[in-house]
């Protein structure tokens, strides 16, 4: 696994892994990603940590332990995962120093039942940076409207963030606006503006999923012949808002302070529908300066027959927008599309958070 995954990082495009478990840190599996196949990064979220913990024996000394002294199945829950990030973020030091901070980063989640509570947001975010205490952490705060000013309050702590769960163009310019704010913040609180990155969690594949379903629902020929199209579309247009804030003032007196932009990631980039090709968000979505970061099994495809030009996304911005212009022409509210999106990602991550807790629960209670 190295030709192609190569020539993307060539293009621009850092890869990293959309997966963590104690089984892979173990048995050395992510540092062979690191190491042999170009994989410079990490995130995690609820779901991934629920389905780490129920797959593996490897935790038992750990829930042991933690019986033993009695905590709480919440605090049990922040000590395994945040045990879990630290060895990630000690696994991928290397590449963290290798790009002089840039790539290395492992990523870990506020508590998704905080994603409407501004300030418990910023509360937990400073609990797990100082409880992983590694400067090559991400943490995961999402786009919530409650989310907008979390992530500028946590950045101006010095801290350093991966936004997440964002799927609208409008949202996305809020973020951006939120990132130079903070960073502003965090130069007027004296942090060194050259340890402080972020990246901005663009979701792509549940788009085409919400949005296929309701062009099938219209019916038309004209609705039909745009599936599949407005995901790649979306964060097209994203990219050219991302490049439009790199351009302004604000960036460039920060950019000059020492600051680091705050990269587009392609999120949720394994393709759901099987009639789709399966690294079609690989391919449509190079460009420098961005992440995509995938599951394992879009990781092997693409570097197995994915197809990697220098930049797939910057001559197809006028055919992004007509993408879109047309979803609205045959009925399609994007706006609607979004909100159902995020409210949906909101609560799928608060039930996989659960799911995790309850399975803690149980094993704390068999420890």
């Amino acid at each position: 696994m190295a030709g192609n995954l190569a020539k993307l990082s060539a293009a621009g495009v850092a890869v990293w892994l959309d997966d963590i478990s104690r089984e892979r840190l173990h048995g050395g599996g992510l540092d062979k990603l690191r190491t042999e196949q170009h994989v410079v990064g990490v995130t995690s979220n609820p779901t991934i940590f629920a389905a780490a913990l129920a797959g593996s024996e490897l935790y038992a000394e750990q829930l042991h332990d933690l019986a033993v002294r009695k905590v709480t199945v919440d605090e049990a829950a922040r000590m395994i995962t945040t045990y879990d990030v630290r060895w990630a973020c000690d696994v991928m030091r290397p590449a963290y120093d290798a790009s002089e901070g840039t790539d290395g980063r492992v990523s870990i989640e506020v508590d998704p039942r905080l994603a409407m509570e501004t300030d418990a947001t910023v509360a937990e975010a400073k609990q797990l940076w100082w409880l992983v205490d590694r400067e090559n952490l991400f943490i995961k705060i999402p786009a919530t409207v409650p989310g907008i000013p979390a992530i500028t309050q946590t950045l101006a702590h010095g801290i350093s963030v991966n936004v997440t769960l964002i799927f609208s163009l409008e949202r996305y310019r809020a973020v951006m606006d939120a990132w130079l704010t903070g960073l502003e913040q965090a130069k007027a609180n004296g942090h060194d503006l050259t340890k402080l990155e972020s990246v901005a969690s663009f979701f792509v594949s549940r788009v085409d999923t919400e949005v296929d379903k309701r062009l099938e629902k219209i019916g038309t020929p004209e609705a039909l012949a745009l599936r599949g199209k407005a995901a790649v579309a979306n964060a097209r247009l994203a990219y050219q808002a991302y490049l439009e804030v790199a351009g302004g003032e604000r960036w460039a007196a920060l950019k000059a302070a020492g600051a680091r932009p705050q990269r587009p990631l392609w999120a949720s980039t394994g393709t759901k529908n099987p009639d789709y090709s399966d690294v079609l968000y690989v391919d449509d979505l190079i460009a420098p300066g961005t992440v995509n970061t995938m599951p394992e099994k879009t990781m092997r495809a693409a570097d197995d027959h994915a197809t990697v030009s220098a930049d797939t996304i910057t001559s197809h911005f006028a055919d992004a927008q007509q993408v879109l212009d047309d979803l609205r022409a045959v009925g399609v509210d994007m706006d609607d599309v979004v909100e159902v999106l995020e409210s949906e990602g909101v609560d799928k991550f608060e039930a996989s958070w659960t799911e995790l807790l309850d399975g803690i629960a149980a094993k704390l209670e068999q420890a």
